[in-house]
């Protein structure tokens, strides 16, 4: 009798464990569903906490009416319950005032995002743009301007219409001022405050708010017209191939052939476009708060293609509150704008001091003809050999 007790009590030994496997811990059991040290101390560590257990402890004013002596999340809401469906959205709340954030009150999510605006951001516009200036200055030296090889001819030939030079000057002048105005609002807290004082730079701000929001227009109808007068030239073709294995002349001795934009100009081309296209959308959405809500149905699009886990992704946001949408547009507009000045610095470089005889092509219209021959050659020879036609068949 004692041998089978004890083989009992063997066997219980060694099956509670893998009971207990089984069975789900709750991990705040202790606590009476409250959140537990290990929440706040994996909070205070940015990492992500299922909430889900305070969202649902907003009170029962249904079971309240039934009874006295019951508060708080087993009756009617108590304070804490209060403040919580108000920051979690649940919270039934009415307002005089109209509009899609009337009703938000607390909005907690807004640290992140001011967190980043003062500090990666901040970091990422003087890593990417000081950086691509550092290295076009040093390309510079080490390549020096690229020449004109051959003896110029001292003929030219029409390289833009007036109308096409009038839309790129006009993207130009606009994107301009539109970008030292967006760095004057983004810099302007951390290095015009402490060296100008407040005053100064709110007036400064408000000016710079003024030019941007109104020079946007200019910038997206600049945009339009260079992809209408453009976009059949910047479709890619096999000679495209060719100018990218020789890196435009770089690598292996002469210019590539190239038709009248080569590969290296469609892919500034097409970044201005897409990037312009989207700096433009989210600055629509700045312009007009609340209209427009890029994210949160994108973010939830990308949850039902299984986006979570892509890249170490986590669960995307979603439902986003009206702020929220205007903060993510805010950090889209100013990283994607930041990536394309950076891109627009190595066109500058390259139309101005970085090539001889590139700037006349926008500033005139007018270029060498053995500057065409050189750096596009297909397009050039078709030109001459037009030109020579009209002027045979008169």
């Amino acid at each position: 009798m004692m041998r089978l007790f004890g083989l009992i009590v063997l066997l219980w030994t060694l099956a509670v464990p893998v009971i207990a496997q089984d069975v789900p811990v709750d991990p705040r059991a202790s606590t009476g569903g409250a959140q537990t040290l290990e929440d706040i101390l994996r909070r205070q560590e940015g990492i992500a906490v299922d909430d889900q257990f305070r969202r649902d402890l907003t009170g029962d004013p249904e079971a309240a009416a039934a009874t006295v002596d019951q508060l708080g999340t087993l009756g009617g809401a108590s304070d804490p319950d209060l403040w919580r469906a108000i920051r979690y959205g649940t919270a039934d709340i009415t307002t005089q005032a109209r509009g899609p954030a009337a009703k938000t009150l607390i909005q907690d999510g807004g640290m992140w995002w001011l967190q980043f605006r003062e500090g990666p951001l901040l970091k990422i516009a003087i890593y990417l743009l000081g950086g691509t200036l550092l290295l076009l200055t040093l390309f510079y030296f080490i390549r020096g301007r690229i020449r004109i090889d051959g003896e110029k001819t001292g003929r030219t030939i029409t390289r833009f219409k007036a109308f096409e030079r009038f839309g790129h000057w006009l993207l130009a002048s606009s994107f301009i001022l539109l970008g030292i105005t967006g760095l004057l609002s983004l810099f302007g807290r951390k290095v015009l405050i402490p060296a100008f004082g407040h005053e100064a730079f709110s007036a400064l701000a408000n000016l710079s708010k003024w030019i941007h929001n109104n020079i946007s227009w200019a910038f997206m109808v600049a945009l339009i017209i260079i992809f209408v007068v453009w976009v059949v030239h910047n479709l890619p073709d096999k000679t495209d191939l060719q100018w990218l294995a020789k890196g435009g002349g770089i690598f292996g001795g002469g210019h590539p052939p190239a038709k009248k934009f080569n590969a290296g100009q469609k892919l500034i081309f097409w970044a201005v476009i897409v990037l312009g296209t989207s700096i433009s959308l989210s600055g629509l959405s700045l312009l007009f708060p609340f209209e427009f809500n890029l994210f949160g149905h994108t973010f939830s699009t990308l949850n039902g293609w299984g986006a979570p886990g892509w890249f170490g992704l986590a669960d995307l946001p979603y439902p986003l509150a009206p702020q929220e949408e205007m903060q993510y547009a805010q950090l889209w507009h100013a990283i994607v704008s930041i990536i394309l000045t950076a891109i627009i610095f190595a066109h500058i470089y390259l139309g101005s001091v970085g090539m001889e005889g590139a700037f006349d092509a926008m500033a005139k219209g007018e270029v060498e003809e053995q500057w065409a021959r050189e750096h596009h050659s297909i397009w050039a020879q078709r030109v001459i050999d037009d030109e020579t036609r009209r002027t045979g068949a008169n």
